[in-house]
């Protein structure tokens, strides 16, 4: 017995040094491989710009290069061969140590060989000096640490058995991103081109068309990335929480955002175009080009997630339908403010320049676009009138929501607070008091708005799931009985009130003549039983006689009796 205590008290602490010894040798054994790579970078790169003399004016440099190669090179080779002996064991490939360091270098070694490969390729297209020399070590150094550990990922024994899907998430995640934002750029640069011309400031100017290669090149490498672990990598078959999370925050919050602010930039240059040119039509139509790139590559990449997530659990489409009417939301609220603030400045000065004009054009192009998306998205016609019908995630919504703009209409109102003390304590001469707060009053009250519908619907669900109040003993419907008689010990007040109450009939009481012999009729039952009163109401469920006998007898016994005819009082 004192054996088993002594087990139980040294296990936490056990548990604990052995993760703590974990975490030190994953932390020491990451750090060892970057500083590795860092010095074997460096090197290579002296021997890819230095013909003859690897030592050049640079003394402080290359010694750094050569301390991280041959210190932390050998010292990183010796600790991942102890780490990779002790992966024999289950426990230890069961840890998150593991997945957790082969993630992290796994995702630095992406990204930077990925952006070092890429950078080198695109500094061919131009005129300026490539810069291969510089980006090409660390591209080759970095990719071959990214080879090593996905080996290391992929290993059929010695894989991680926690966290086996972080690598894969981290790819395509990266890829996506890297990918979208490049072709963005490139479409973008192109559609510039097409709607205002190419003009050359200089001779001396590169071609329009090598931007817009370049751009491509990171476009194209990033989809590679993406495609390889997207499809190759398993990333499209995974169905863990990790995976819906990626897909949900990259794929669907991520693109949603990109394609509504092309949307409602490209909407907002079209109003200007038609209802405000005060500004040369060249700088009106600048943004124009790259903002159809990201509604037209936004869109693109949320409808292909959002059909992805199809597949998925009923929970992950759920939650990718909730964030695109919270994004689309936010735009149509931010909208709303921006319009009420150009509104009260119209009112401030009615002869108000294209300034004003142009806050209400934008205030319009973000309600318009936010607003029909929240509307498809949300269907606030269709909201659900039963508890089996809410979703489990629409709570969470809700709250998030109410609570997100309780705080910026808070915020809005000790700005307008402020500025009403300002106003009050100040020179009054700086401009009137509506000049001053329409900005946050505009900001308050599209909050408010937001904030009180999501709290009437949360309250409204709130009702549709309270659990219902037990019900009580059922009692015959008024009306049905006509008269009860009563044969009972000395104390039949409750029970006469708690049939009256039940039934509405009236009561006679005929009193024991063996009362003193039994218990007290208003007494509780042993052993916690329930009142009498509520037993006598019990007994009498279901009674369709119009006449009722009714005799308690010793304890918690009750007789009903039904009579053909009534009792002569």
């Amino acid at each position: 017995m004192t054996s088993e205590l002594d087990d139980a008290r040294t296990a936490p602490a056990g548990s604990a040094q052995l993760t703590l010894r974990r975490l030190i040798l994953y932390v020491l054994l990451f750090a060892l491989v970057v500083i590795a790579a860092i010095g074997l970078s460096g090197l290579l790169e002296r021997m890819f710009t230095t013909e003859a003399v690897l030592a050049s004016t640079d003394v402080a440099g290359l010694s750094r290069s050569l301390a991280f190669t041959l210190i932390g090179g050998p010292l990183a080779a010796l600790l991942w061969w102890f780490v990779w002996r002790r992966l024999d064991d289950p426990a230890e490939r069961a840890s998150a140590g593991w997945g957790v360091y082969l993630a992290a270098v796994y995702a630095v070694s992406l990204i930077v060989s990925a952006t070092s490969l890429l950078g080198m390729v695109a500094s061919f297209i131009g005129r300026q000096e490539p810069r291969w020399h510089t980006l090409l070590p660390s591209g080759l150094v970095w990719a071959a640490i990214w080879i090593w550990h996905r080996w290391m990922w992929r290993h059929p024994v010695k894989h991680p058995i926690d966290l086996d899907d972080i690598p894969a998430v981290i790819g395509w995640v990266s890829g996506l991103l890297m990918g979208a934002i490049a072709a963005i750029s490139a479409l973008g640069g192109l559609l510039d081109v097409a709607i205002r011309g190419f003009v050359s400031l200089t001779p001396a100017a590169e071609s329009w068309w090598q931007p817009l290669l370049r751009a491509l090149v990171w476009a194209v490498g990033g989809g590679l990335i993406w495609w390889w672990h997207w499809f190759r990598g398993g990333g499209r078959r995974q169905q863990t929480p990790l995976a819906d999370v990626a897909l949900i925050g990259a794929g669907i919050f991520a693109a949603g955002i990109t394609a509504l602010v092309g949307a409602g930039v490209a909407l907002f240059i079209l109003l200007r175009l038609a209802f405000d040119r005060s500004v040369p039509l060249n700088e009106l139509l600048a943004p124009l080009g790259p903002a159809i790139a990201a509604l037209a590559i936004g869109a693109l990449v949320w409808r292909y997630h959002r059909v992805s997530g199809n597949a998925r659990s009923v929970a992950t489409r759920r939650a990718g339908l909730l964030v695109t009417a919270g994004v689309a939301l936010a735009a149509a609220a931010s909208g709303v403010g921006v319009v009420i603030n150009a509104a009260l400045a119209m009112a401030v000065s009615p002869l108000a320049g294209g300034g004003t004009r142009t806050l209400l054009l934008g205030g319009l192009s973000s309600l318009l676009v936010g607003g029909p998306v929240w509307w498809r998205a949300w269907k606030p016609a269709k909201q659900p009138r039963t508890a089996e019908a809410i979703p489990p995630g629409r709570r969470i919504y809700l709250t998030v929501f109410f609570g997100v703009s309780a705080v910026v209409a808070l915020i809005a109102l000790l700005v307008i607070g402020y500025r009403l003390f300002e106003f009050l304590l100040g020179d009054v001469s700086r401009g009137s008091l509506l000049d001053r707060v329409r900005a946050p009053l505009g900001l308050l009250i599209a909050a408010g708005f937001v904030a009180a519908y999501h709290f009437a619907l949360w309250r409204r669900e709130r009702v549709l799931l309270a659990p219902a109040a037990p019900a009580a003993p059922a009692a015959p419907p008024a009306g049905t009985l006509e008269h009860v008689v009563l044969v009972t010990s000395e104390r039949s007040e409750p029970l006469v009130k708690a049939i009256t109450d039940a039934t509405g009939a009236r009561v006679t009481v005929w009193k024991r003549a063996d009362a003193g012999r039994g218990p007290a009729a208003s007494a509780g039952g042993p052993n916690g039983e329930p009142e009498p009163a509520a037993q006598l109401v019990s007994a009498l469920a279901g009674v369709t006689a119009a006449h009722v006998l009714v005799v308690t007898g010793q304890g918690a016994r009750i007789e009903v009796i039904p009579l053909e005819t009534g009792t002569k009082r």
